[in-house]
């Protein structure tokens, strides 16, 4: 994926996530952070889980799913450190 499209796919799957995990959006440059993150999470466990040789092509809804079900997994593992203020 083009830079444009990791920032597009990263910031709807991070808004999204902010709404789940939280309530509220974390703003727009945390939540391109977490979806971007979501995005290589979910893609390494897609891969890894269901065999899909590239799950992140392009923007699509596949795409924005997969990233938006990792920034969860994502934001999940953070929050059960011990020791760190929530994100």
């Amino acid at each position: 994926m083009s830079l444009l499209a990791w920032l597009v796919v990263g910031l709807i799957a991070g808004w999204l996530t902010g709404l789940v995990m939280k309530g509220s959006g974390y703003g727009v440059v945390m939540d391109i952070i977490i979806g971007i993150v979501g995005a290589l999470v979910g893609g390494f466990l897609g891969s890894a889980l269901f065999g899909i040789a590239d799950p992140l092509q392009g923007i699509n809804i596949g795409t924005i799913v997969i990233a938006f079900l990792g920034g969860i997994v994502a934001v999940a593992l953070i929050r059960a450190l011990p020791g760190r203020s929530p994100v």
